[in-house]
This record gives structure tokens, sequence and C-alpha cells, in this order.
């Protein structure tokens, strides 16, 4: 369930945050605007989830605004539950903290992340591109993820371990039968390494006495 751009429809949103006072200062400051309306808030990731299963999916929002730190469901794992339960919540997460819940987040299946000083205009923006299904990130969230990417390009592949003769045998045709740890050895890699159709080798090295026949 996404708002095209364009289609006038009004963003549906839904505060997660365990503090009142932020809940209610991001109440105040997105109802001043004419396409969105607020249709709920929890306290923590169960209160949220147990709001969405009373209401019909028809009243459900377009974007669950979502702080990352929350007591008895954090926002990562609500953020995985409305992945599997309601994935047509857009879930945004919104924290103080520049952390790993970036990743953490983003892997369970949030659409965006972003830090709670983040400007007005650029929230409402961020709400409004969550609702049409693309993905939002604060400017210090970007550079956090492309750091690690640069991080894990260059660390070094571990080097293979070489063979062990015990488990991955090479057949070696020695120069001299002296090279070989024991006769019968030798002959056999010789038998094996012989061409087809030279099965009487064995019977005319016999002859000239080079080989003692049983």
């Amino acid at each position: 369930m996404t708002v095209e751009e364009g289609e006038g429809d009004v963003i549906r949103v839904l505060l997660v945050d365990d503090q009142i006072l932020m809940r209610e200062g991001l109440r105040k400051l997105l109802e001043i605007e004419p396409d969105i309306e607020i249709v709920g808030s929890a306290a923590n990731g169960a209160d949220a989830l147990r709001l969405l299963s009373d209401r019909p999916a028809t009243d459900h929002p377009h974007v669950a605004l979502v702080d990352a730190r929350m007591p008895v469901m954090d926002g990562v794992e609500l953020d995985g539950r409305l992945r599997a339960e309601f994935p047509a919540i857009a879930s945004v997460m919104l924290t103080t903290f520049d952390d790993d819940y970036i990743f953490g987040g983003l892997r369970a299946g949030a659409k965006g992340y972003l830090l709670k000083d983040t400007p007005p205009d650029e929230l409402v923006a961020a709400i409004q591109r969550a609702a049409r299904g693309e993905t939002v990130l604060s400017g210090a969230a970007t550079e956090r993820l492309v750091a690690a990417l640069r991080e894990s390009a260059h660390v070094p592949r571990p080097e293979p371990e070489p063979a062990r003769h015990d488990q991955e045998p090479h057949l070696q045709l020695p120069a001299e039968a002296g090279g070989c740890a024991t006769v019968p050895s030798c002959l056999r890699g010789r038998e094996l390494l012989r061409p087809a159709g030279a099965a009487g080798g064995g019977r005319g090295a016999a002859r000239r006495g080079r080989l003692r026949p049983d």
C-alpha cells in the first residue's frame, strides 16, 4: 500500500516511541502538514502490533515512524514483524543514535533511517518518499553505510590452505624406480600411466629381465 505521487491522498502515519514528549512533539509537528494524518501512537513495538491487529487493513498507516531503542520490543524487532505481518506499512527508524541500529533496522525491513535531529522539512519529505515506496536515509546514515562498505571491500581474503597429501593425493611418475617409496607403488603408477593398447608391456619387460614374473 503506497501513496503515488500526485494522487493527493493523505499519508497516514503511526508514531512508535517510548518517550511521550517525543510522540507528542512529532504529532504537533506533522499534523500541520495538509497531506499527513497521525492515525495512532504506541510506546513500544508490542503496543504497535496490538494497535494494528485491532484495526482493519483499510485503516492501517502508510508509514510508521519507529524509535530504535524501546523497552519490551525495540525498533529492529518491530521492523521485522512489520515486514512479515504488515508488509504494506513502510517503517522508518527515527532515533538519536547513529550506530549499528542502522544496519539491523535495514536488514529487518525498514524503508529508511533518520536521526531525531533531522530538520522538519526533511522529515516531512522522508515520510512522503517512504509512502511512495522509496528508501530514505539521513546524511549521517548514508555516510556510515558507505564507510562500512569501503571497510568490507578492503578486508583481505584469507589465503587458501595448502593441499594436504593425505587429502588430495597426486599420482606422479617418478624418474627412476629408486625415487619411489616402494617398488609396488612405482609399478602401480607406471601401469596407470601406460598408454592404451600397451597391455603386453609387462610381459616384454619380464622377458628383458627388468621385471620378474610371478
